[in-house]
């Protein structure tokens, strides 16, 4: 993102900036490194911002994979950020890491040099590398973030690649449909009006719908895209966005498989934190994060019983954030003081329960999805000739 800044040099005089940034924060750092003094920071207009605004992410697992191979080579821990800042082709990126090397040559951590820019550094990794520190043990804290960050990653392209092919499918109907709606039907329209022809019920509805097209057709497809555009900005709100996940964990099926997908995650996270040494009360704040704000309150509850001295699996247990395999697991994790491999494990039985679920569902609701667009799109064909079927009875 570009910013504009308002800034005094020096000597006195009021300059005007355009910088590069990860940030509002990042940008007002770099200038002051520069020696300025920061008046007002304003976000530059750009129209393809929305478009960029996923690219902009800052590349964090491949960040952790190349600082993990410098580090592994024998570079010392500030040239080695110091190399990737060099190399890296993004302004705002580069002056990221310029200023995380700026931290480090001041004698401050890793961690507390990372947790000044959280838009790039979330607090589990922050929270990674500063466990890793108080062992001395870097590398393999970064090993265990990535191996971490590819777990999720392959989980959720299982979930995104089982429903490419049905949005396809809506996609491909829903253009067919649009055609015989906004193309054909009107020309049939056209011909049935000039032959007088008496038309079933259904069909006049249908033909009616074609002529207001015909002779309004730029005022409805404005109105179309208009209400397009503004269901879009609805589903962008977060409001209507959480109204619609509630609803979605209410249904008896698919919120028990989403409870289970967030607390998969939720183990995974607690045990790559629990094997970094973090405590356990606190991974579990950090992790309170990754659920649905239901499953958030009870681990509130799980975390304050934790804290009297209640096991694990009875807190996690009394307040619904098991399934029988995992409180059995935990029991375990327990009774052999291995927490963190236990959770890990607790994590990837249950990832495996939700791909055979998608894939599942996907070979159950592909032909579902198949036969509903094709009785739309006969429904609107035989609509439009059953005028036609009609009149070849009548000939009869």
């Amino acid at each position: 993102m570009r910013f504009e800044l308002r800034a005094i040099t020096h000597d006195g005089r009021m300059e005007t900036l355009d910088l590069q940034a990860l940030d509002e924060a990042s940008a007002r750092e770099h200038a002051q490194g520069q020696g300025y003094t920061v008046v007002a920071v304003r976000r530059r207009a750009n129209l393809f911002a929305f478009l960029r605004r996923s690219g902009e992410r800052f590349p964090l697992v491949l960040f952790s994979q190349e600082l993990l191979v410098l580090l592994e080579a024998g570079l010392p821990l500030v040239e080695a950020i110091d190399t990737l800042a060099a190399k890296e082709r993004r302004g705002d990126f580069r002056a990221l890491l310029s200023r995380v090397v700026v931290v480090l040559r001041e004698g401050r951590t890793l961690s507390s040099a990372l947790e000044q820019f959280p838009t790039a550094f979330p607090a589990l990794y922050v929270a990674t590398v500063r466990a890793a520190e108080r062992t001395s043990d870097l590398p393999h804290a970064l090993a265990r973030y990535v191996s971490y960050q590819t777990q999720i990653e392959a989980l959720r392209k299982r979930v995104v690649n089982a429903s490419i092919y049905p949005v396809l499918l809506i996609g491909m109907g829903g253009l067919v449909s649009l055609f015989l709606l906004f193309y054909v039907v009107p020309r049939f329209g056209r011909i049935y009006e000039e032959r007088s022809t008496e038309l079933p019920f259904v069909s006049q509805v249908l033909l009616s719908w074609g002529q207001l097209v015909e002779g309004h057709g730029t005022a409805t497809l404005l109105v179309l895209g208009l209400l397009l555009a503004a269901g879009i900005y609805a589903f962008r709100a977060t409001r209507l966005r959480a109204a619609i996940a509630d609803a979605l964990w209410k249904l008896p099926g698919l919120g028990e498989r989403m409870k289970i997908y967030q607390l998969a995650r939720f183990y995974r996270t607690i045990g790559m934190l629990l094997k970094g040494g973090v405590p356990l009360v606190t991974t579990l704040k950090m992790g309170a994060e990754l659920l649905h704000p239901v499953l958030r309150a009870r681990l509130a509850s799980a975390g304050q019983s934790i804290s009297e001295g209640r096991s694990v699996s009875e807190s996690l247990d009394a307040n619904d954030l098991t399934t029988p395999v995992a409180l059995r697991m935990l029991a375990v994790g327990e009774q052999s003081g291995n927490m963190g491999e236990m959770m890990d494990r607790i994590a990837s039985f249950h990832d495996e329960e939700i791909s055979r679920w998608v894939e599942w569902f996907t070979r159950l609701f592909e032909p579902i999805l198949m036969a509903v667009i094709g009785l739309l799109i006969g429904g609107i064909v035989i609509l439009m000739y059953m005028p036609i079927f009609e009149l070849a009875g009548s000939l009869q």
